[in-house]
């Protein structure tokens, strides 16, 4: 293990007792040995802290900083800050990893050089128990990923990428700025931007991350999310005007339908609709996905409904967004294969859309 560079995970972390032993546990376990773990405790008010600090008497690779609530981008860049290794690993204090993850990443890497600035891995989400809600898209894009990675956030989330400590430094680390602006939740997208401008990315074709999705989550602040992305988007076509103007429309279809899920998940149909009618507008594609016409259908009827026939649609209207998948999380690994994958006509059109963007070096986007 002594000839194996150091993998620094860091860890923000607020108000995140409920997870955060899972989220260690799941570091400390990794196959890939020479790491460290650094949380910072991002002015928590509940017993973070003290579960933290358990964990380093336990395994002293772990490492507790604590600072004032100044947001998640402020603590990612604390923890690169007191980092020591050649690679950051960022976890959110929520997520859990496979035992590969680092170990597979880091050899991606490795075998890419100096050029490849990132490696990504698939992902599934699970919700608050740990059962599996879905699974990822399989992704394959390796080499230059930055006009792909407009489009979209193909990543997935924060707890995904493994970056090479250089380029982090280079780049200056999270933009912290969006906290300011009231505009938190695409810091980890915006991040993996800036790193595409400078350098390529390498893929690990499996499952080896798991994403926690439940009402407190950062990513169901609604409001916050579409500024974040807002603010991200306009910096990327300010910065890069020769990419075309349709795949900036593209990518606010793409964004505005995930608002709209996450709006429905959350029992409020009314912002849901809203995201609908922005992601139509953007691109009409969206017209051929089932589940919004019906949607769109339905909250033009309580529009114009009575109060009381609102109300009765407010029960009965929504989509089904949690069903969960009757898998253990540990067999994922072995049994994703066998989940099918889609060939609706919208599921054509984007991998058609994704082929065209990346230059025709990969047609997967399921």
């Amino acid at each position: 293990m002594s000839n194996q560079g150091l993998v620094s995970v860091i860890v923000p972390a607020y108000n995140a007792e409920n997870f955060i032993s899972e989220t260690l546990d799941s570091a400390l376990s990794q196959t890939y040995e020479n790491i460290e773990v650094i949380v910072v405790d991002d002015g928590s008010r509940d017993l973070t802290a003290a579960i933290v600090k358990n964990a380093a008497r336990r395994d002293r690779r772990v490492k507790l900083i604590r600072q004032q609530n100044l947001g998640v981008a402020a603590a990612r860049n604390l923890a690169i800050e007191k980092a020591s290794g050649d690679f950051i690993a960022p976890l959110d204090a929520d997520d859990v990893w496979y035992p590969a993850k680092v170990e597979k990443q880091v050899q991606s890497l490795e075998a890419a050089g100096p050029k490849a600035g990132a490696s990504y891995c698939w992902c599934i989400s699970i919700n608050e128990k740990g059962q599996v809600l879905g699974l990822g898209p399989k992704w394959d894009l390796e080499g230059e990923v930055y006009q792909p990675l407009v489009l979209r956030n193909f990543i997935g989330n924060a707890s995904v990428p493994l970056f090479r400590r250089d380029y982090l430094q280079k780049i200056g680390g999270y933009n912290a700025d969006l906290r300011a602006q009231q505009a938190q939740g695409c810091e980890d997208w915006e991040i993996c931007l800036r790193v595409a401008e400078l350098g390529e990315f390498r893929v690990v074709k499996e499952y080896l991350a798991a994403y926690r999705c439940y009402s407190q989550s950062m990513s169901y602040d609604h409001s916050a999310m579409a500024k974040s992305y807002a603010l991200v988007l306009e910096h990327a076509q300010r910065s890069h005007p020769e990419i075309a103007a349709r795949v900036y429309r593209w990518s606010k279809g793409m964004f505005y339908l995930y608002l709209a899920t996450k709006s429905n998940a959350c029992g409020d149909l009314h912002t849901s609709y809203k995201w609908l009618w922005r992601a139509v507008r953007q691109d009409w594609s969206a017209l051929l996905l089932p589940w919004v016409n019906s949607q769109l259908l339905k909250g033009t009827l309580r529009w114009f409904a009575s109060p009381f026939l609102r109300s009765a649609w407010q029960r009965i209207g929504s989509f089904r967004t949690d069903d969960v998948l009757e898998i253990p999380i540990q067999e994922i690994p072995r049994v994703y294969e066998e989940i099918p994958v889609p060939t609706t006509l919208w599921d054509r059109i984007q991998a058609r859309r994704w082929a065209l963007i990346t230059d025709y070096r990969s047609y997967c986007c399921q």
